[in-house]
């Protein structure tokens, strides 16, 4: 059965079962402060658990995309290494969300595996949760019974609270869970050891493909557990794992999921799959980590330096470095995998398709400069084994190269046993951890349990009619962060107040009791379909009806940037071409930042054109046309643009400035004339055919044109009050070009002279012809100087040294076949003498230089420089 009818038929099989086929979730997930990835299928569900919405069936199926690299459920080291981890990866689910329970989901997933997948009975396990008598849980035998009814009593096996007890996190909904495991061996194999042995032993060929979850519990701040008010369903069969039982093979990476790729990858790479350990470490890591990847990136989260984009640039760093490593691939190659896996998984997920271009450039671009940073990284390892005492590198410095530079430790580890050193890896780890602990310090929130004052079914957002309205406190709690202390989270039954999203920031501003007492909201964010008000206090009564007033002004500028945003949008389509699309946006009270596909930068002309599209939307005074709650087909159907990366519910939400048409959720201004004018600050490229345009409007503008002028007068004073300051710049710069040709020659004849009084000096040590003097040049003048006399003097051995104010110059340069016959090193030399001006430096080993705080010095080193000679 091929993974594709494998997919079809789970879906088909719980739709029988009046299931709703649902989507898969973005990968990345972009409104929720909580997590970056989406790690489990039950992700995009959680409000409904939390009880925090109404799900709008409750009975629901999918195959979601998972990636766990991150935080509780990481992998990323065992990926490759074995045959059953992976980085991203499909997860099969159904779902119940206070419907049916566990007799239901033990039925149908009987039926499922052993008569429409048809896998034979007596190779399935399963277990049940044992109970925990420190929590004061009892074991499972309801889920017992139900099994017993399928399975022998020997083969159902009693898991503890790590194995068989489910959680979402340190706190939430939770329950005990039943793991369906397939043994995979051969009937020599289990006839030896038998199965039971082995579930949950980490054996390649027992797995657990599927987990049953029986949500039934809410685990406190405090660490008890309360009974939920409503049971839920929550399973989750991993994709790849099924499809390897199904295939009959012995791993995930055999099955038609992976082959494809890796078939790929032996004709790129000219390598052998099943060969060599290694090398098939590699083509795993590759073949997993370009889907992670690649599906990120069509989820609209491109490789960056923070967050979630660091984690995608970690992971294809990691793929590159294992194919830089164990398969010679020095020139970007990965790239040319993404057709394939398009060709594999568009169809089920049509997003690949959708965006194959622009994952194909932005990984191209990404391991080219990888490839860069990994030549860097080796002459910096060259250096830093240079300058090591003993034959063991520093973990700090190891850790320096990893963290700065962005070169993996492994590779470091591995050029160090090839060159007869070894790392101190304990001096790394330590250094790893006490990043990721200020890491985890300062992105840990301490959260209490809700405190709920009134039951409110839906907290409703007026935002968009008002910007005040009387409000009751439902539900708070405590949090602390390292960065802000204690806070507290507040939920209104209805607010006025936005909540960060969609690239808008959220509100601010202030809660007023009857008696005129006033609690600041320092933000507004979103968590599980709550609207969460941050603020320092509490009020006094809690239970007084309040009046919520929106910070106006900030609001104001907000939302007439965001109403800019799809006015760029529009300009940029109509000036750069169609294929511009949105790929990402971040609107602030103070500016906005747009980010959109095109394959060039966009010219001085292209910009000004862009600005004049959007300045004369501003000047017709265009109204805003809204449509609330209209079907998601109709508003496409409408011409409405869908944005990148965004997950759109049944009913929607459409904005409409003119001929500009977009889905959107934020707030904007009432007519383009609000926005006053518009003004671009920068463009630039953010990844291979993404490019980023900051821009200001309002106020920001009016700031920015009285700075200009103030820059303009500031110039004009300093040229005497010329009329024309462009002409007497322009005059300025002819004149200084002048005077540094005058003195480019004259520093020439000065440099003629300094290198024949030099070679007359030269001494003749052991064949070397040697020097070591002070000389008045700057660094360019003493480096040409330099190779001058090394492509005129055989043997050459020549120090030079040059006070520059109260800095001091080192150079060495060696002959280079001197410095190979003698085992000479201008880098190491130059260090060592650099002690003399306090200061340090490096290079090649035929020339160096050195640079210092200690004129003083430059006599003692030249002194220091002959014991090199030997």
């Amino acid at each position: 059965m091929k993974s594709q009818e494998i997919r079809d038929t789970f879906l088909s099989f719980f739709k029988s079962k009046n299931h709703s086929i649902v989507a898969s979730a973005p990968m990345v997930i972009k409104n929720d402060p909580t997590l970056m990835f989406t790690n489990a299928g039950m992700n995009q569900f959680k409000e409904y658990f939390l009880g925090n919405g109404v799900p709008k069936d409750t009975r629901v199926t999918d195959t979601q995309k998972c990636l766990r690299v991150s935080g509780k459920h990481n992998d990323l080291e065992e990926v490759g290494k074995d045959t059953y981890h992976h980085t991203m990866f499909e997860m099969l689910g159904n779902w119940s969300f206070g419907d049916y329970f566990k007799q239901e989901a033990i039925d149908w997933a009987w039926e499922l595996l052993t008569e429409v997948f048809k896998m034979d009975k007596n190779n399935l396990y399963v277990t049940i949760f044992e109970g925990d008598s420190s929590e004061n849980l009892e074991r499972d035998t309801e889920a017992y019974d139900i099994w017993s009814k399928h399975v022998p009593a020997d083969r159902i096996l009693n898991g503890n609270k790590k194995d068989n007890f489910w959680e979402m996190g340190d706190q939430g909904p939770c329950g005990p869970c039943s793991e369906i495991h397939v043994d995979l061996r051969s009937e020599e194999e289990k006839a030896k050891t038998p199965g039971a042995q082995l579930v949950n032993a980490d054996h390649p060929q027992v797995v657990e493909i599927w987990n049953l979850v029986f949500i039934q519990y809410n685990r406190k701040a405090n660490g008890s557990l309360e009974n939920l008010p409503a049971k839920h369903i929550d399973t989750g069969m991993g994709f790849e794992r099924l499809c390897m039982a199904l295939q009959g093979k012995k791993s995930n990476y055999d099955t038609d999921v992976f082959t494809p790729l890796i078939r790929e990858i032996e004709t790129i790479t000219n390598s052998k799959y099943g060969n060599k350990e290694e090398t098939d470490i590699a083509i795993r890591v590759i073949a997993d980590h370009v889907r992670a990847v690649a599906f990120s990136i069509a989820d609209g989260q491109l490789p960056s330096n923070t967050g979630a984009g660091y984690v995608i640039r970690r992971i294809l760093r990691r793929a590159v470095r294992y194919g830089f490593t164990f398969l010679d691939t020095k020139e970007p190659f990965i790239y040319k995998l993404v057709g394939v896996l398009t060709d594999e998984m568009g169809k089920a997920f049509p997003e690949l398709k959708k965006q194959q271009n622009l994952i194909y450039n932005v990984i191209k671009e990404e391991e080219h400069s990888f490839l860069r940073t990994l030549d860097q990284g080796l002459i910096l390892l060259d250096s830093i084994i240079a300058e090591t005492q003993g034959k063991e590198v520093s973990g700090t410095k190891a850790f320096e190269l990893y963290d700065t530079y962005g070169f993996p430790i492994d590779l470091t580890a591995l050029i160090l046993g090839e060159k007869g050193y070894s790392l101190d890896e304990k001096g790394f780890q330590s250094e790893l951890q006490k990043q990721k602990d200020r890491s985890r310090a300062a992105g840990k929130i301490e959260a209490g349990d809700w405190t709920v004052l009134e039951d409110d079914a839906e907290e409703e957002f007026v935002g968009y009619d008002t910007l005040e309205t009387p409000v009751r406190i439902t539900r708070y709690r405590k949090i602390n962060t390292k960065k802000e202390g204690d806070q507290y989270q507040l939920v209104f039954n209805l607010t006025p107040f936005y909540a960060e999203g969609g690239g808008q920031v959220g509100d601010k501003g202030y809660l007023e009791a009857p008696n005129g007492d006033v609690i600041y909201i320092t933000d507004t964010k979103k968590e599980n379909n709550l609207i969460i008000h941050l603020a320092k206090n509490l009020p006094k009564n809690l239970e007084e009806t309040f009046t919520a007033v929106v910070d106006a002004r900030q609001r104001n500028r907000t939302q007439a940037n965001h109403t800019a945003t799809h006015l760029l949008h529009q300009a940029l389509r109509a000036v750069l071409g169609t294929h511009v699309e949105q790929k990402g946006s971040m609107v602030h009270s103070g500016y906005l930042r747009f980010d959109f596909s095109h394959f060039s930068k966009v010219t001085i002309e292209e910009l000004k054109e862009v600005e004049q599209f959007v300045n004369a939307r501003i000047q017709e005074q265009l109204p805003l046309e809204e449509q609330r709650g209209i079907p998601y087909d109709q508003a496409i159907a409408e011409g409405a643009i869908a944005l990148f990366g965004e997950k759109y519910g049944d009913a929607v939400r459409t904005i409409r400035f003119g001929k500009s048409m977009e889905l959107c959720g934020g707030t904007h201004a009432d007519n383009t004339g609000d926005i006053w004018y518009f003004k671009i600050k920068s463009e630039g490229a953010v990844a291979s055919g993404i490019r980023r345009i900051e821009a200001i409007t309002g106020d920001a503008v009016m700031q920015y044109f009285e700075e200009q002028d103030e820059t303009l007068e500031s110039v004009r004073c300093l040229l005497n009050n010329t009329k024309e300051p462009a002409k007497a710049i322009e005059n300025l710069q002819e004149e200084n070009n002048e005077l540094k040709k005058q003195l480019e020659s004259l520093l020439a004849e000065k440099a003629k002279n300094v290198k024949g009084e030099l070679k007359a000096d030269l001494e003749e040590i052991n064949g070397i012809q040697f020097l070591a003097r002070e000389v008045d040049l700057d660094a360019n003048g003493i480096k040409d100087l330099s190779f001058q006399l090394g492509g005129e003097v055989e043997n050459l051995f020549l120090v030079l040294a040059s006070r520059q104010g109260d800095k001091a110059l080192l150079s060495c340069y060696i002959d280079k076949d001197l410095a190979k016959a003698k085992d000479l090193n201008a880098g190491t030399i130059v260090r060592e003498l650099g002690k003399y001006i306090q200061g340090g430096g490096g290079g090649q080993p035929f020339f160096a230089t050195a640079g210092g705080k200690n004129p003083d010095g430059i006599v003692a080193a030249l002194g220091a420089v002959k014991e090199y000679l030997g």
